[in-house]
C-alpha cells in the first residue's frame, strides 16, 4: 500500500514539473528580446547624457529639479507703483557710445635715452682749464668746457703752418711739382685737424696769425645737465676717456607698470596723464611710446615707455609718478554699474516691462568702467534696466515665484500691453481694518465682468515682508486659505508675527487653474 501511494505521488510531482516548464518555454518564446533596464533608462529618460538633437537626447526643462546644480528658473516679478516707490526702484536706458577706459598705475621717470650726449677727445693730451666742473651744472651748446694741450694737435699745427708757408713760396710755380706736393700736405694737415674735431674758428685764427696755439677749448655738444663729469685740471686723457655726460632734461621718459591682464588694450600713440604729489592740482600730458618685450616675473607687470614735455625741468628722474592712461574701447554698449545683481556665477538685470513688470535677465558682462560696465550679451540699445533696489527686486521676483501668483511674461503679446485684460474683480479686506500684529481676519469677494458674484473658486491670500538685517529679521511668508462663505465671499484667518509693510497676492483658481491674481501692499500695525 505504501509503495503504490509513493508511486502515485511520484507521478504526480513529474507531471507538474512538466507542466511548468512548458509554461516557461511559452512565455519565453513569445516575449521580446531582452532590454537591460538600466540601458533603456539611460537611453530614453537620463538628462545628464550630452546628446545632440538628432540623438533624440531630452532636455530638462528650465527650473526643473532634475539635475543637482541646475540653476533656478528667473521669474518675472510684478510690483505696484506704491511698492516700486517704497524700495526706491530707479531705472536706466541701455546706450550705446563712444568708451574710453581708464588705467591708473605707478610709475617712475627717467632720462629720455635718445637726448643724451657724451664729451670725448679725439687725440690723448693734459686738460688745463676747467670750465664746467660741477656735476648738474646745466651747460649750452657750444659753451667751453676745458681747455687741453695735445702733443699729437701741436704737431698737427706745425704741419698745417708748414705747408701753408710753402704754397705760398712755390705759388708763382703752380704747376711745380713742389707746388703741388705742398698743397697736398697743406690739404692733409688741415683735414688731420677736422678729424681732431679742432673748432673750425680755431683753424680760422690759425691762418689769421700763423702761431701755434699750445691749447685748444673744447666745447658742449648740446644743452643740458652735466651727470656725470671726470675732467679735472692736470689730468691726462685718452680718446676713450669718457670725461662728460649730458642729459637734456626738456624731454623725459616714464616707465609705467602695468599690469599683465591690461596690457593687450595699449598700444603706442595712446594719450596719457601725469599726476605728481609734489604738483598738487597739476597735470603733464604725454603719450605712449613703447611697451617693452618683458614680464616682470615677480609683480607680473610690463614696463610701458612713456613720453612727456618737461618745461621748467618739473619732473625730475627718479621721482614717483601717478600715470593715467586712457584707453579708447568705440562703440559699446554700456549700464550703469548699480543695474547689475550679482548672483552667484551669473550677472542679472531686471528688464522694465512698463506697467510694474520687471523681467530678471542674465546678461554677459564686459570691462568694468568708472560707474557703468560693459554689455557684451543678454541686452540691446534701447532696453529700460533697473539701476537701484535690485536686491530688494530679486527677493520680491523670488518669493513670487515661489507663491506662483505671477502670470509668465511669455502669455504676453510682444509689442503689445502688458496688462491682462481681468476675468473677475477681486475685493478684499482686513478685520481689524487697518491690520495689525497678530491675529487677522481675511475677506475676499470675487464677482465676475458682469459684477455677478463667482463661486466654487479657491481662494489664498499671502503675506510676505522682505528681511531687515539691519534689525535682525528674516524675511517672513504666510499664507491664508479661505472657505467659501456664499455670494463670492470667501474667508479666513492670518497671523502676521511683525508690522510694517507686507507684499499680499491674492490668487483665485477653478479646476485647479488660476483665474485671477490681485497684488497689493499691506501697512500693518504693531511694530517689531
Amino acid at each position: 500500500m505504501k509503495t503504490r501511494t509513493y508511486k502515485i505521488s511520484f507521478a504526480v510531482a513529474v507531471t507538474l514539473v512538466v507542466l511548468l516548464a512548458g509554461a516557461l518555454a511559452y512565455e519565453l518564446m513569445h516575449r521580446g528580446p531582452a532590454v537591460p533596464a538600466a540601458a533603456s533608462s539611460q537611453d530614453s529618460e537620463d538628462p545628464v547624457v550630452a546628446r545632440g538633437p538628432d540623438a533624440g537626447s531630452k532636455q530638462l526643462p528650465q527650473g526643473s529639479g532634475g539635475s543637482a546644480g541646475a540653476a533656478p528658473a528667473l521669474a518675472p516679478v510684478q510690483l505696484s507703483p506704491q511698492r516700486m516707490q517704497e524700495i526706491g526702484v530707479t531705472t536706466a536706458i541701455v546706450q550705446r557710445k563712444d568708451v574710453n577706459d581708464t588705467l591708473i598705475v605707478p610709475g617712475d621717470v627717467n632720462m629720455d635715452e635718445e637726448r643724451l650726449s657724451y664729451v670725448q677727445t679725439r687725440f690723448a693730451g693734459w686738460i688745463q682749464d676747467v670750465f664746467a666742473n660741477a656735476t648738474y651744472q646745466y651747460v649750452r651748446r657750444g659753451e667751453r668746457l676745458f681747455t687741453i694741450y695735445s702733443p699729437d694737435l701741436v704737431s698737427s699745427e706745425q704741419e698745417y703752418l708748414l705747408a701753408r708757408n710753402n704754397q705760398k713760396t712755390f705759388a708763382p710755380n703752380a704747376d711745380d711739382m713742389a707746388a703741388q706736393e705742398s698743397g697736398w700736405l697743406m690739404r692733409a694737415a688741415q683735414e688731420r685737424l677736422r678729424q681732431f674735431e679742432v673748432p673750425p674758428q680755431t683753424i680760422a685764427d690759425l691762418e689769421q696769425n700763423g702761431k701755434v696755439e699750445r691749447t685748444i677749448a673744447i666745447t658742449s655738444p648740446a644743452s643740458g645737465y652735466i651727470i656725470e663729469r671726470a675732467a679735472l685740471p692736470n689730468a691726462y686723457v685718452q680718446p676713450d676717456t669718457k670725461l662728460y655726460s649730458i642729459a637734456d632734461l626738456s624731454t623725459v621718459w616714464v616707465y609705467a607698470n602695468v599690469f599683465q591682464n591690461d596690457v593687450g588694450r595699449l598700444k603706442p600713440g595712446d594719450k596719457a596723464q601725469v599726476r605728481v604729489d609734489a604738483y598738487p592740482g597739476r597735470q603733464f600730458n604725454g603719450r605712449i611710446d613703447q611697451i617693452l618685450p618683458e614680464v616682470d616675473s615677480t609683480t607680473r607687470t610690463v614696463r610701458v615707455r612713456l613720453v612727456f614735455r618737461n618745461p621748467g625741468v618739473l619732473l625730475k628722474p627718479g621721482m614717483y609718478v601717478n600715470v593715467t592712461i586712457s584707453v579708447p574701447l568705440g562703440q559699446q554698449l554700456v549700464i550703469p554699474t548699480s543695474a547689475v545683481l550679482q548672483s552667484g556665477s551669473q550677472a542679472i538685470a531686471f528688464l522694465d516691462h512698463e506697467n510694474g513688470v520687471l523681467e530678471p535677465r542674465v546678461v554677459e558682462l564686459g570691462l568694468q568702467l568708472e560707474d557703468s560696465v560693459m554689455v557684451l550679451r543678454g541686452l540691446k540699445a534701447g532696453d529700460r534696466v533697473v539701476s537701484s533696489a535690485n536686491f530688494l527686486v530679486d527677493s520680491e521676483a523670488q518669493l513670487q515665484a515661489a507663491m506662483g501668483a505671477f502670470s509668465p511674461l511669455s502669455e504676453t503679446v510682444p509689442g503689445a500691453s502688458n496688462a491682462v485684460a481681468p476675468q473677475m474683480q477681486i475685493y478684499l479686506s482686513m478685520q481689524p481694518s487697518p491690520p495689525r500684529k497678530g491675529p487677522n481676519t481675511v475677506r475676499v469677494k470675487l464677482t465676475g465682468t458682469d459684477g455677478k458674484p463667482v463661486t466654487g473658486a479657491q481662494v489664498s491670500v499671502t503675506f510676505t515682508i522682505s528681511a531687515m538685517p539691519a534689525m535682525g529679521m528674516a524675511a517672513q511668508h504666510r499664507v491664508a486659505s479661505l472657505s467659501e462663505k456664499g455670494n463670492g465671499e470667501y474667508e479666513g484667518t492670518v497671523q502676521l508675527p511683525v508690522g510694517g509693510t507686507w507684499v499680499t497676492n491674492v490668487t483665485a483658481q477653478q479646476g485647479g487653474k488660476s483665474v485671477a491674481t490681485k497684488q497689493l501692499s499691506l501697512d500693518v500695525a504693531g511694530g517689531m
